[in-house]
């Protein structure tokens, strides 16, 4: 088994999956590289690992097995497939190295739990996108509603609806088959968002169809080939939260146009409208009673971070001996609530959670683009 050798900053971390989430990491990261920094990448097709490395200055390229073997990898930062996550993130633990996740952490519960069991025996940090939920945007809601601004939070809305991905993405049929679909697409956004802002969830009620049986791709290069959908489509869920709060979340790859809010939570003496969780930043929006209008709130930090972020978090966590925020038992938290969701729109029963998390601790306010403290 391959050691940890470095327990200073920057941590050397090893990409798996050149995909085109890759550039984003790539990029992002850069202003981090005193907390984490990209030393190595792997892909199944090699000549698209080259590429990015190339494109980004990636000092090593190399197969998967070589880079799982490797000393001088601290995180492994995993873009693999949905379907490929809880694979990679084994191999990773079991050659001694932390591991880092795209969304979604894993496609079952029961998967993730395995995870974070051999995470735990190795004494080695699981972390998961979504990292945008540490960003000014979501962070400025979260404290908000921690000062007050709106009351005691009673409920709230989440809704992420468009007529899917096969307009824009390369090779989108992954979007359909299991693991795919909008609620394990797009749901980590915001039920990690919520989650951040009001705590863990403790029982679930949901409804789920699909709306098209077939997809014809219009995006090249497979433009004109079909798609058979293999995963729910449109997703109505009614979320309670063990503060008691109840949600009402929306995903759908069925809607072709609509006027829904992103997000917004409604508190006694208040509501306040959130940001696109799917950025780091965006406009934060807060209605008091007794206000005419809505009003903007000022951001609580830098809002011009990216993907990584939690990345470079989780490092400094790693070094630190402290619980990272983006964490695998948050992300885990994550999956039981969407696995939850689209069982009870199998079974037409209220679903109880198996799972729950603690609240991440909220971010520091007045952090600028490559700071952690």
């Amino acid at each position: 088994m391959a050691k940890i050798i470095s327990s200073k900053l920057p941590l050397r971390v090893g990409l798996i999956g050149c995909g085109a989430i890759s550039d984003a990491y790539f990029e992002n990261m850069a202003p981090y590289a005193g907390y984490a920094r990209i030393v190595s990448c792997a892909d199944l097709n090699p000549k698209q690992a080259e590429a990015k490395a190339e494109k980004h200055g990636v000092p090593k390229v190399c197969s998967v097995a070589e880079l799982l073997a490797d000393d001088g990898i601290d995180i492994v930062l995993n873009l693999t497939i949905p379907q490929a996550h809880v694979e990679i993130n084994l191999a990773a633990l079991r050659a001694g190295k932390h591991v880092y996740c795209e969304k979604p952490f894993s496609l079952t519960t029961a998967e993730g739990r395995k995870v974070l069991a051999e995470a735990r025996k190795r004494g080695l940090y699981v972390g998961c996108a979504p990292d945008t939920v540490l960003g000014g945007g979501i962070q400025t809601c979260r404290k908000l509603i921690t000062d007050g601004e709106i009351g005691r939070p009673l409920a709230a809305t989440a809704n992420m609806v468009c007529h899917g991905h096969e307009s824009w993405h390369p090779n989108p049929a992954f979007y359909y088959h299991k693991g795919g679909g909008p609620l394990f697409d797009m749901g980590p956004y915001y039920l990690t968002s919520l989650v951040t802002m009001l705590g863990p969830v403790k029982k679930v009620t949901g409804f789920s169809q699909i709306g098209f049986k077939e997809r014809v791709i219009t995006s090249r290069p497979l433009q004109g080939r079909k798609i058979k959908v293999e995963t729910p489509t449109h997703i109505s869920g009614l979320l309670e939260f063990a503060s008691g709060v109840q949600a009402m979340l929306t995903m759908s790859f069925d809607v072709w146009k609509h006027n829904l809010p992103l997000m917004e939570v409604y508190g006694t003496e208040g509501s306040l409208s959130c940001p696109d969780p799917n950025t780091f930043g965006g406009a934060v929006r807060v209605f008091r009673q007794g206000d005419a209008d809505w009003s903007d709130a000022p951001l609580a930090f830098e809002d011009k971070v990216g993907r990584g972020y939690g990345v470079a978090e989780m490092a400094v966590a790693i070094t630190k001996k402290r619980a990272c925020r983006a964490s695998g038992e948050l992300a885990l938290h994550i999956v039981d609530i969407m696995e939850s969701i689209l069982r009870s729109g199998e079974t037409g029963r209220a679903m109880t959670l198996k799972t729950t998390c603690r609240q991440p601790v909220a971010m520091p306010s007045g952090l600028t683009l490559g700071e952690l403290k």
